[in-house]
């Protein structure tokens, strides 16, 4: 397997030097937009790198990315960039003959006259309107194979297949303890997707009523997170799980909640409110002139890096999937969980826990896919797949999963 790696951000380094440590793929090709980024990350490898190499992309280009995938022999592409530019790779992909992996689906539109009640374009609409074309072809593309979404779907797929007879709700629950020094506000993923999920509506399914949205930060809960994260509110976010469970899943409601806190949910309220979340382009003057720049592009820009925080940061963050049913005709609740210690993925691979966590699910798909265990066409999420060699390939992997009955 040869694969092309398309950025090399906080996630894709993290990508690097987990896959650097697997034998299942015979080269892995760096690229990016900053060619000095993706030689830093494959540089970082140390001698482990020579299975990798660097190269300078721009993933807004298809006919770059077919040319990037053809000069590198490369028969897959994992695309780890923000979401504006999946439908460039995937389509780029497709064209190319290559088999397509991401961890966040193409961008959503709120519903133009009810937006707080009813989806417009949904996330994911566009890739899965292509399903026949990658079918036709052969080809698979395996959508939101991050850790939410990616571990999460398949947390709900094994509790569908092993622990329930029936399903009455699949909650994707994220919260985390995590403190960096230094700053009085840090996200500790990017800042560019936080508010896009945040501040859309949120999508809830129900079944007998479908997809439909309410408004940001709806519904808050105090949930109870393992391993001395404690109780943590949780509100509402758009976010694909929801989008892609109940396409495989039969469940009366799913939904996906985030623990935000008090403090950052203010400080995007007051991004909306002064327009800062805005992602087309304002002119500003500047020394050189009149210039064109999105306002969440500054709001980006005058933010660290979430890469670079993993020496400032302390305690554990928890992506899990809550799920409550019957098996046996008897009531069962349960809440299967993934925590990471940002102590330990900075003493084992330099990286902070939140993108460490997302790094290592779609390693591990593509190494299912390299041995022909994850196999199919057309355009599929982490639910459609068989779900225990996963669980059992991340606990290989050293990064064990847990459940704990509610």
């Amino acid at each position: 397997m040869r694969v092309l790696l398309v950025g090399a951000g906080g996630v894709g380094t993290a990508i690097t030097k987990i896959a650097a440590r697997r034998p299942f793929f015979e080269h892995m090709t760096v690229a990016d937009y900053d060619l000095e980024r993706a030689e830093k990350a494959v540089a970082a490898l140390g001698e482990s790198g020579h299975r990798f190499n660097a190269v300078r992309l721009d993933a807004s280009d298809p006919a770059a990315v077919r040319a990037a995938l053809g000069e590198n022999r490369c028969g897959v592409l994992l695309n780890a960039t923000d979401p504006r530019f999946v439908l460039p790779l995937f389509e780029a992909a497709l064209a190319h003959g290559a088999n397509y992996l991401d961890m966040a689906m193409s961008l959503s539109r709120p519903h133009p006259d009810r937006p707080y009640e009813k989806c417009g374009v949904k996330l994911g609409d566009a890739q899965f309107e292509r399903a026949a074309e990658w079918e036709e072809a052969g080809r698979l593309a395996l959508v939101g194979m991050g850790v939410e979404p990616g571990l999460a779907d398949v947390f709900a797929r094994y509790a569908s297949d092993e622990l329930f007879d029936e399903i009455e709700e699949i909650g994707i629950r994220d919260g985390a303890d995590l403190v960096v020094e230094g700053y009085d506000f840090a996200p500790s993923f990017s800042i560019w997707t936080t508010i896009e999920e945040c501040l859309n509506p949120p999508v809830v399914y129900e079944e007998g009523r479908g997809w439909f949205t309410t408004e940001p930060f709806s519904e808050p809960e105090l949930f109870d997170f393992p391993e001395g994260i404690g109780p943590v509110e949780c509100v509402n976010v758009e976010h694909e799980e929801v989008l892609l469970v109940p396409r495989h899943l039969k469940a009366g409601r799913v939904t996906f909640k985030y623990g935000l806190g008090d403090e950052f949910i203010g400080v995007l309220r007051a991004l909306h409110k002064l327009g800062l979340d805005r992602t087309e382009p304002v002119r500003v003057n500047s020394d050189k002139g009149e210039v064109q720049v999105s306002p969440r592009d500054v709001v980006a820009a005058c933010l660290p890096d979430p890469a670079g925080l993993g020496e400032r940061m302390h305690g554990k963050t928890c992506a899990g999937t809550w799920v409550k049913g019957t098996k046996d005709g008897r009531p069962r609740e349960v809440f299967l969980y993934h925590v990471v210690d940002n102590q330990w993925s900075m003493r084992e691979y330099g990286s902070q826990a939140v993108v460490w966590q997302t790094a290592i699910n779609p390693v591990a798909a593509l190494e299912l896919i390299a041995r022909g265990t994850w196999h199919g066409s057309g355009v599929l999420g982490p639910e459609a797949l068989p779900p225990r060699p996963f669980l059992d390939l991340l606990t290989e992997y050293g990064a064990p999963w847990k459940m704990r009955e509610q």
